[in-house]
């Protein structure tokens, strides 16, 4: 059965681009009948995401600011609240890959900026959102893991340092929110159809990739209360590319 998501209000991040897995997982949760609160850096992105939700009846909202920063995450909740009157599902999904090559060569600035867009965006918007999560009684957060995080990478250090933090966090919260009834999994997908993936990795088009449908399904469920019993999960998304 799809997932059903009605009365629920989920808050998504890293929605701004039409294809990337943002925008697919932000899609996937309105038709499953969720308002949708959506965050990311690019206002503009935003701010057509929102048009495009409403033209296919999706209630959509959108906070625009730099998820890195806790003022980003809190304004993000705040909007929640206020147009929909609290938090339901948190879905982290802003990330990225910015620096591939031996450990060597990883400078101050390329680790920092994999442990802010893979890490601290997750951890301020966990930390803004739980409030709101508590306030409702229960609530469920997916983060965004990677295949990296359960089988090493050749030239990934930082990238899968920053995920093996998402993972630990993600752990960490399900057991301190466990009997608050806040469920925390994430997903670890390998690497996904985007045309940014393909291109940017070098894909040929007989490659093995994981789907974006796949990809959805997962985190679709894990937000829904079909997933009551399971949490403290780290979830890997393979398809064949396994």
């Amino acid at each position: 059965m799809p997932a059903d998501l009605h009365g629920k209000v989920a808050l998504i991040t890293g929605v701004g681009r039409v294809g990337q897995i943002g925008h697919a997982v932000a899609r996937g949760c309105g038709r499953a009948g969720a308002k949708l609160l959506l965050a990311d850096v690019n206002a503009v992105g935003l701010a057509d995401r929102v048009k495009e939700f409403a033209a296919e009846g999706i209630p959509a909202k959108a906070s625009a600011g730099d998820l890195t920063t806790p003022e980003a995450a809190l304004a993000a909740t705040a909007a929640a609240k206020s147009h929909f009157g609290g938090l339901d599902i948190v879905i982290n999904v802003a990330g990225g890959f910015f620096s591939f090559g031996p450990f060597t060569e990883v400078t101050p600035e390329k680790l920092d900026r994999e442990l802010a867009v893979n890490f601290k965006t997750a951890f301020y918007m966990c930390q803004a959102a739980m409030p709101l999560l508590l306030a409702r009684g229960a609530g469920a957060i997916v983060n965004f893991a990677s295949i990296a995080v359960v089988r090493s990478l050749m030239h990934m250090s930082a990238y899968s340092a920053a995920k093996s933090a998402v993972a630990g966090l993600t752990r960490e919260l399900a057991r301190e929110y466990r009997d608050a009834n806040v469920r925390v999994n994430a997903v670890a997908p390998a690497t996904v159809r985007t045309a940014d993936n393909v291109a940017q990795m070098g894909a040929d088009p007989t490659t093995p990739l994981v789907e974006l449908d796949e990809v959805v399904s997962a985190v679709l469920f894990l937000a829904s209360d079909d997933a009551a019993a399971i949490t403290g999960q780290i979830v890997p998304i393979t398809g064949k590319a396994y």
